[in-house]
């Protein structure tokens, strides 16, 4: 039996389900109505990102030559689902204690339904909007990726999980539990709207992939640094590393943006996302463990929405938090490169991240 604690919230979230049902039902309600009447074009028909392009359906010759970087990079870094062992988790699974499997099942919940989310932004709004086809290859390659996000995560479930009315309620989770629920709706909220303009949502966006998913990902960094659930860990990484680059290539997108939003406009779409996902960690977290609490992943969402502000080149932060979590550096949701890098090094497709001159066949080449 689960702690008393733990019982407490399910208690709760039994209270709220209904009225949280409703409101994810009504968010994506609103948001399908929304899609149906939008035509394609943007309110800022000025930016150059989403002007009408007669030469769209051709790559070359580049010229967002930055933005084809990215594109080359997430295909150099492609992977799948059955790359990932999960033949030793069970017994990690079976070692946890009740609120190590809490949290990480609804960490896992979140993941589950998140990339679905995702993906539908990428093909209801970003790629019928930007007219760049080095903007639309990536975007292209992303929903691709999300696919496989989503598919990893459901075989996670579906592997951990035994019994069916609680797999049940994961799979479904963003209507079964309402922190869950609460950050669906705000992702919904941005895919529907028609008055927000194009720099707003892609914001809202680097928001979901770089806080909304930065909070989940730690925690199963957390169970890597004590040595448990290697095939977890695993996908976690290659997982963590694409939404790094899904979310720094947010950032560049928005480099390239002509009618930038305020320092302040910015801040508060940051400030709500920040304490959406406080919420959730909270709830997800309602007892400590040993290296990981409500408190230190609070901190650690505030020290990864800095970090984002800084990418988008604000010159002011928010909390001016450090990162509490030691096994956290050097991982790409902060920023850093050399997590990125050596995945790159190690498994990269063949000749994707070389230049033209070193993929030349050379007779004198020593073998």
């Amino acid at each position: 039996m689960i702690n008393d604690e733990i019982q407490n919230k399910e208690n709760m979230y039994m209270k709220s389900n209904i009225r949280e049902k409703n409101s994810v039902k009504d968010a994506i309600n609103i948001a399908k109505k929304s899609m149906e009447q939008f035509s394609g074009h943007s309110l800022n028909s000025d930016e150059p990102l989403l002007k009408e392009n007669p030469n769209r359906f051709v790559i070359f010759p580049l010229k967002y030559h930055d933005i084809w970087g990215f594109y080359k990079k997430a295909v150099a870094s492609f992977w799948t689902v059955e790359e990932v062992d999960l033949g030793k988790d069970m017994a990690d699974w079976e070692k946890m204690n009740e609120n190590e499997r809490f949290f990480i099942s609804r960490v896992l919940a979140f993941f589950a339904a998140s990339d679905g989310i995702v993906n539908e932004n990428l093909v209801e709004r970003f790629s019928k909007e930007v007219q760049v086809p080095e903007a639309r290859f990536f975007y292209g390659f992303q929903i691709a990726i999300e696919n496989i996000h989503s598919e990893m995560y459901s075989k996670l479930i579906e592997t951990y999980i035994r019994d069916e009315n609680e797999r049940h309620l994961l799979f479904n989770a963003i209507t079964e539990f309402p922190c869950i629920a609460k950050k669906a709706r705000w992702a919904f909220r941005w895919i529907g709207d028609n008055e927000a303009p194009f720099a707003e949502r892609v914001i809202a966006f680097a928001a979901v992939e770089g806080i909304f998913f930065s909070g989940s990902f730690a925690a199963i960094f957390w169970l890597k640094k004590r040595g448990l659930m290697p095939g977890l860990t695993h996908s976690n990484e290659l997982i963590s590393r694409d939404e790094g680059l899904h979310r720094d290539f947010a950032c560049l997108m928005y480099s390239h943006i002509q009618n930038k939003l305020t320092q302040g406009r910015i801040h508060e779409i940051i400030k709500d996302a920040v304490t959406i996902e406080q919420e959730y960690l909270t709830e997800s977290l309602p007892v400590d463990m040993i290296g990981m609490n409500c408190r230190l992943m609070s901190q650690y969402i505030e020290f990864v929405a800095d970090h984002l502000l800084v990418e988008l080149h604000c010159e002011k932060v928010l909390y001016n938090s450090k990162n509490p979590f030691d096994f956290m550096e050097n991982i790409s949701i902060d920023g850093k490169t050399n997590f990125f890098e050596k995945r790159v090094s190690e498994y990269q497709r063949p000749g994707v991240m070389t230049t033209e001159d070193e993929r030349q066949f050379q007779l004198d080449a020593e073998f």
